[in-house]
């Protein structure tokens, strides 16, 4: 059967990190395997999981090499789970994780799985280099050969040119422009200053060390090779030292490194289960996962690479019958500040939302007193496919440390995508 007989509840337990970390830093010598297991032990021994036999787990990473073709199995076996859990890998750029909730979700409302894992993880320290294609032509040629004089000939072959290193650019094929010169131009057509860029980024990190210091991530963060905490919180930035930054992508531009994402090492994972699979083990439900949506956008024509969130949260909203200000927290990812205020700037324009939306009224404004309240990823740092799992895990504790709550989560993406999900406490859980 593909599915059961009732549509269930999705059951959000908890999650587990390591602490996130700048590139070519602390985990430079770390891998995606090694950096996805550790998470994954984390949650195992948080939640007693030892020997447990999940349903299913749903990872992957962006920047992945070839050998980690089954990297989320990989870790799996390393994980202390029962060698018996399946899993799978599955990759939406930024949005990986989160886009593996939403279908762990599905599993666990059709019945067909009690419980499973989303997890992510990504370095920009260990990325795959390869070599031009003459040269990996060459050498399937010397593999395909028969004899000795077949499998030596192709060397014969080699120059120096073949030997010169192809590294991974982060830019989209389809234009040739990386993610930060793609912002730059929306932030020039939604008419984004910098000094509201530079002052969410200060927010971002005065959040994220407020809550470290209240203990928020105790149990969310696990120690990862000495270290405990993400290391790109910056406790004394201030706005002038964020305005003395030079632009990062055009010298006439408002993006800096002060305000936007740096390149980032680290891996997360939450784990999601039927209410009664939960039950049956003693463990506590933070929140359900609700509702969930993707969009896209035809970035080379018509839009920005980023706003597809500003087309998936209103689709969403639509499918909940809810209203964008009937939310108690909002956790929007902060790729680029200046893609936050676009978005926000978006739903606010009644020309926008009813021209691109088809909608009668704009969907309005945010309590921006709501947003981001643990900092967001400018501060703690974006390791592409583990974003997801992060902020799903932080919105659940955050409504269970309420007593009850909604909250909406927005991730864009590379190729023009956004995914959104809607997490919910009711106030009687």
């Amino acid at each position: 059967m593909i599915v059961g007989t009732t549509v269930r509840r999705v059951a959000i337990i908890g999650g587990t990190r390591i602490p996130f970390a700048r590139a070519l830093g602390v985990y430079a010598e770390a891998s995606n395997q090694q950096m996805l297991t550790a998470a994954l032990q984390g949650l195992v021994t948080k939640y007693q999981l030892s020997g447990e036999r999940l349903g299913d787990v749903g990872g992957g990473a962006v920047l992945k090499h070839s050998q980690d073709f089954s990297l989320t199995r990989e870790s799996v076996l390393d994980s202390g789970l029962a060698p018996q859990t399946p899993a799978f890998d599955l990759q939406r750029a930024c949005a990986t994780s989160l886009e593996t909730a939403i279908i762990l979700g599905l599993k666990i409302a059709a019945g067909q799985i009690d419980s499973g894992i989303a997890c992510g993880v990504d370095t920009a320290s260990d990325v795959p280099i390869v070599y031009p294609k003459a040269y990996r032509q060459l050498l399937l040629q010397s593999a395909r050969g028969r004899s000795l004089g077949q499998r030596l000939a192709p060397f014969l072959k080699i120059r120096p040119r073949h030997f010169k290193p192809q590294l991974p650019a982060v830019v989209e094929p389809r234009t040739g422009l990386s993610m930060g010169q793609s912002c730059e131009l929306m932030a020039q057509t939604w008419k984004i200053p910098r000094d509201a860029q530079d002052q969410l980024a200060l927010e971002s990190h005065r959040k994220a060390a407020a809550a470290y210091d209240e203990g928020f991530y105790d149990d969310l963060v696990v120690e990862f090779r000495g270290l405990k905490q993400d290391n790109n919180v910056r406790r004394d930035t201030t706005l002038e030292k964020l305005a003395k930054l030079k632009p990062s992508f055009d010298a006439h531009g408002t993006l800096t490194a002060g305000n936007s994402t740096p390149m980032t090492d680290g891996a997360s994972a939450v784990l999601l289960a039927s209410e009664e699979w939960a039950r049956a083990r003693g463990l506590p439900i933070l929140a359900y996962l609700t509702y969930g949506k993707a969009a896209a956008v035809d970035f080379v024509k018509e839009e920005g690479l980023l706003m597809a969130p500003a087309y998936a949260v209103p689709r969403m909203l639509a499918d909940a019958k809810l209203r964008l200000q009937d939310f108690d927290l909002y956790e929007i990812h902060e790729a680029f500040e200046a893609q936050v205020l676009c978005t926000l700037k978006a739903w606010e324009s009644p020309e926008f939302c009813r021209e691109r939306l088809g909608l009668n009224e704009p969907l309005g404004s945010i309590d921006r007193g709501k947003l981001n309240l643990k900092g967001g990823s400018v501060a703690i740092g974006h390791p592409f496919a583990a974003t997801g799992a992060r902020l799903l895990a932080s919105l659940a504790k955050q409504l269970a440390q309420r007593g009850g709550g909604r909250g909406l989560i927005s991730v864009c993406t590379a190729g023009g995508m956004g995914v959104t999900a809607i997490v919910e406490r009711p106030a009687q859980s």
